[in-house]
C-alpha cells in the first residue's frame, strides 16, 4: 500500500484547494445553503438537509470565513484521491498503479471545481467513491462490507439522491453479469436495510411533500439549471470532466473490467456505467452525474498504463506520463480555480468554460448596490427585499442583516415565505417589469446591478426596483412566484 504518496497527494490537493479558498467570493449555492442551515428541515424541495446543516456549523464554528466554509470540501477532495489509490489496491494495483491512479483523479477538472465550493456535488462525488470502494470489498468479500455500504450509502442519501443511481444500477449489472451468488446471502439486503434506516427522515419528508425532487429532475432537465447541458452533450462531456490527455487510463479501466478475467468478480462496474450513463442521457441529467465512476474506471486503467511505462524506453514514456498529469494540473487549476485576477476574468474565457466561476463574483457589489437603493426610501418605513432566485436573496441575508430575510420564490425560500404585510415598500431585483406592474401600483427603476469587473454574469446588469401599492394580497400573489430549478 503506497500510503506515503497517497498522503502526500490528498495533502497537496487539500492545500491547494485551501489556498485558493478565499479568492473571489461566496457561490450563489453556498450563500442558499447559509440561509437554508438556518431553517432547519429534515429536506428542502431542492435537496436532503446535510449540506446546508454542514454550512450552518462550519458558519457557527468559524463565522463569516469562506475559508472555514469550504474546509469539508477540500478534506472531502483529499479523501476522493486517496479512496481512487484503495480502489486502485483492491484491484490488483501495485504501488505505481494507486498512484497514478490517485494522481489522475487529483488533477481531474471535476475534483477541483467541486472541491474549490462547498456543494452537495462535492460530497456526492466523496459519495460514490467511498460507495464503490466498499462494493469491491463486498462483491469479493461479502459479510460485514455490505452493512459498510448501506450505512454509508444512508449517510449519502441525506446529502444528494444520486446515489441510488449507482446502487440501482450495480444491482441490475451484478444481475445480469454476476457475481450473482453474493445476493443470495442475508448480507447485501441487511445492508439495505441500514441504508433506508438512515435515509428514513428525508425519505418520509419527500414522501409528505409530494416528492418535489421529481419536479426539481425535471426542471433541470429542461434547461432551468445554469449548470444544464442538453442531453446529447453528456457523453462527450465526459472526456473532459478527468482531463483531455487522460481519457486512455479511465477509458482502459472500462474496457478491463468489461473484459479481463482478472476483474471478473467487478465486472458489474463496467455494466453499470453504461446503465447509468444511458438514465442519465435519457433524463437530461448533467455530465458531472457520472463523475462518480471515474474512480473505479481510474483505479482498474492503471496498472496497465504504469506496466506500459515500465517496459521499453521507460524514461520516454515515463516522462509522456508525467507530463500528461501535469499539464491536465495546470489546465483544470486554470479553468476550475480563482486563479486568474478577478479583476480580468471577464477578458478571459474561463467564465464561458466553467460556469460557475463567474457565480462567485459580484456578490458584495449586488448588496451595495441594494444598500444604496434603501436610502432611497424613508428611514422610518418597513422595506422588504424580493428577489428571483436564491442567490440574490442569499446575498441579502449574508450581507446585508438589516433587510434580512430576503424573500423569494425560488426553489426551498418559497416555502420560508412572503414579504410581511406591513412592509409597504419592497426592492426587487431578479423579476420581470412586466409581472411587478401587474401585481403593484407604483413602480419605479431604482438602480442597475454592476459587479465592478465587466463580468457578464446572471445578475450583472439587473434592474432593481422599487415598488409599492401591492394591488392583490399574498395570498393570491405567493403561489405566482414558485419556481423550481
Amino acid at each position: 500500500m503506497a500510503w506515503g504518496g497517497l498522503g502526500a497527494l490528498g495533502a497537496g490537493v487539500a492545500a491547494l484547494l485551501l489556498a485558493t479558498a478565499g479568492r473571489y467570493g461566496y457561490h450563489r449555492d453556498e450563500l442558499y445553503f447559509l440561509r437554508a442551515g438556518r431553517e432547519p428541515a429534515f429536506g428542502y424541495v431542492d435537496q436532503p438537509p446535510f449540506t446546508p446543516l454542514l454550512a450552518r456549523a462550519m458558519d457557527a464554528l468559524l463565522p463569516g470565513s469562506l475559508t472555514g466554509l469550504r474546509l469539508p470540501s477540500a478534506l472531502a477532495a483529499a479523501a476522493v484521491v486517496l479512496l481512487t489509490g484503495l480502489i486502485a489496491r483492491e484491484l490488483g494495483g501495485g504501488r505505481g498503479a494507486q498512484l497514478l491512479a490517485a494522481a489522475s483523479m487529483a488533477v481531474s477538472a471535476v475534483l477541483l471545481a467541486v472541491g474549490h465550493l462547498l456543494s452537495t456535488a462535492t460530497f456526492d462525488l466523496l459519495a460514490w467513491t467511498a460507495l464503490t470502494w466498499l462494493l469491491v470489498r463486498a462483491l469479493r468479500d461479502g459479510g460485514g462490507a455490505w452493512i459498510a455500504t448501506g450505512a454509508v450509502a444512508g449517510v449519502a442519501l441525506q446529502n444528494k439522491l444520486l446515489p441510488l443511481f449507482l446502487l440501482a444500477g450495480m444491482f441490475v449489472a451484478v444481475l445480469a453479469v454476476g457475481p450473482r451468488t453474493v445476493l443470495r446471502t442475508r448480507w447485501p439486503w441487511l445492508g439495505a436495510l441500514v441504508a433506508l434506516a438512515l435515509w428514513a427522515p428525508h425519505l418520509v419528508w419527500q414522501v409528505a411533500n409530494g416528492f418535489p425532487q421529481l419536479a426539481l429532475s425535471a426542471a433541470i432537465a429542461g434547461g432551468s439549471s445554469g449548470t444544464s447541458e442538453p442531453w446529447y452533450v453528456l457523453l462527450p462531456f465526459q472526456l473532459v470532466l478527468v482531463s483531455p490527455l487522460l481519457v486512455p487510463v479511465w477509458a482502459l479501466g472500462w474496457w478491463r473490467l468489461a473484459r479481463d478475467p482478472a476483474l471478473r468478480t467487478w465486472r458489474a462496474f463496467a455494466v453499470a456505467y453504461v446503465l447509468v450513463a444511458a438514465v442519465f442521457t435519457i433524463t437530461g441529467g448533467k455530465p458531472y452525474y457520472l463523475a462518480g465512476f471515474f474512480p473505479v474506471l481510474l483505479a482498474a486503467g492503471a496498472p496497465p498504463v504504469v506496466a506500459w511505462a515500465r517496459r521499453g524506453a521507460r524514461r520516454l514514456r515515463t516522462g509522456v506520463l508525467a507530463a500528461a498529469l501535469a499539464l491536465s494540473l495546470a489546465m483544470s487549476s486554470v479553468l476550475m480555480l480563482p486563479l486568474v485576477p478577478e479583476g480580468e476574468l471577464a477578458g478571459t474565457p474561463v467564465p464561458a468554460i466553467h460556469y460557475d466561476a463567474g457565480e462567485t463574483v459580484g456578490w458584495p457589489a449586488f448588496a451595495a448596490t441594494l444598500a444604496a437603493v434603501r436610502e432611497q426610501v424613508p428611514a422610518d418605513e418597513r422595506v422588504a427585499v424580493l428577489t428571483g432566485n436564491y442567490g440574490q436573496a442569499g446575498a441579502v441575508d449574508r450581507f446585508l442583516p438589516s433587510l434580512a430575510p430576503a424573500h423569494s420564490g425560488h426553489n426551498a425560500y418559497w416555502d420560508w415565505g412572503p414579504p410581511p404585510d406591513d412592509a409597504g415598500t419592497l426592492i426587487v431585483v431578479g423579476l420581470p417589469e412586466e409581472r411587478l406592474r401587474a401585481w403593484f401600483g407604483q413602480v419605479r427603476l431604482a438602480a442597475r446591478i454592476d459587479n465592478g469587473v465587466g463580468l457578464d454574469n446572471d445578475e450583472q446588469g439587473s434592474p432593481v426596483w422599487i415598488v409599492g401599492e401591492r394591488l392583490l394580497p399574498w395570498s393570491q400573489l405567493w403561489p405566482q412566484l414558485r419556481r423550481l430549478g
